[in-house]
């Protein structure tokens, strides 16, 4: 729910129809969104674990210290990256279908791997997620938005990829440790890709407001240090395919929300899907007597 809220909030300040006072607040780019909620949640937890309990309370051991700043860089980091490549080459509608085909990755990888059977349960239940996001973005309706571009098709599946990769390796790691360790290194890794990407003298030029400045970081507990604290949390408890299916609720929420709060329609064919969606995370977190989670092998444990 909370990254329903983000993506909501995201939308109205990239429109500038978030409403500050008698005005609105300025439009801000979707690139320095991106940096300044990972920095910023980056900045707040070493702040708190650190201050509390010292640099022990982080410390990791080398090769799993490089597999919190792979799945930083590659999975959460890549992920947004691309994503918003896609939105830029094609359109919202177009990206997000594409990034939520990430639950057929995960479960076709996990049945490769023979950490779990392929059944009927879990292929329902992928199918209706990624049919359920086709219904709430309106893909299939007459006046579908979607957009064909080599670049952005390409972009927004690397994303889908990307967020695959970072549901399987995080459940891998957070098996063994707590989230907010994880967390930690996870949003330093993704922190200096954003530095290389958008360089300090590049954000100092572009002269953002005060206000702004307040907005992105209350943007940056909202959409990361609560959000992401709260998957991770849910991965150290759910295999990957599971986990991933109840992620595709974000553009439930956020059309939801953005009907709500924006004044944007809501169509049937959205409430269809949105049906869809919720099902699927029902049919998903049922228990499968003839693939229990058992056959999940799962490492002791953001």
């Amino acid at each position: 729910m909370l990254w329903g809220i983000s993506a909501a909030l995201g939308r109205a300040v990239f429109t500038g129809r978030l409403p500050l006072g008698r005005a609105a607040l300025a439009p801000i780019e979707p690139l320095i969104l991106s940096q300044t909620r990972a920095t910023f949640s980056l900045l707040v937890l070493v702040c708190l674990l650190v201050g509390a309990k010292g640099w022990q309370r982080i410390k990791l051991p080398a090769r799993d210290l490089a597999q919190c700043l792979l799945l930083g860089m590659l999975g959460v980091a890549v992920s947004n990256y691309f994503y918003y490549v896609a939105i830029q080459r094609t359109n919202v509608a177009t990206a997000i279908i594409v990034q939520y085909t990430a639950p057929v990755w995960v479960l076709l990888y996990v049945v490769a791997r023979r950490q779990q059977k392929l059944s009927l349960q879990r292929i329902a239940a992928v199918a209706l997620a990624v049919i359920g996001i086709a219904l709430v973005i309106n893909l299939l309706g007459r006046r579908s938005t979607l957009r064909l571009d080599a670049y952005g098709l390409g972009a927004a599946l690397l994303a889908s990829f990307s967020f695959a990769f970072y549901n399987v390796a995080g459940h891998r790691i957070l098996a063994r440790y707590d989230r907010w360790r994880v967390l930690v290194w996870t949003l330093a890794a993704a922190s200096v890709f954003w530095l290389v990407v958008n360089p300090p003298w590049k954000i100092a030029s572009a002269h953002y407001a005060p206000t702004q400045w307040i907005f992105l970081f209350i943007f940056s507990m909202i959409s990361v240090l609560g959000a992401f604290s709260l998957y991770f949390l849910g991965l150290q408890h759910l295999e990957p395919t599971r986990a991933i299916i109840a992620s595709c609720l974000e553009p439930v929420f956020s059309i939801l929300l953005a009907a709500l709060l924006l004044g944007e329609v809501l169509r049937p064919i959205q409430t269809l899907g949105i049906i869809f969606v919720l099902a699927a995370i029902v049919i998903v977190q049922r228990p499968d007597v003839s693939t229990a989670d058992a056959s999940l092998v799962i490492e002791p444990m953001e």
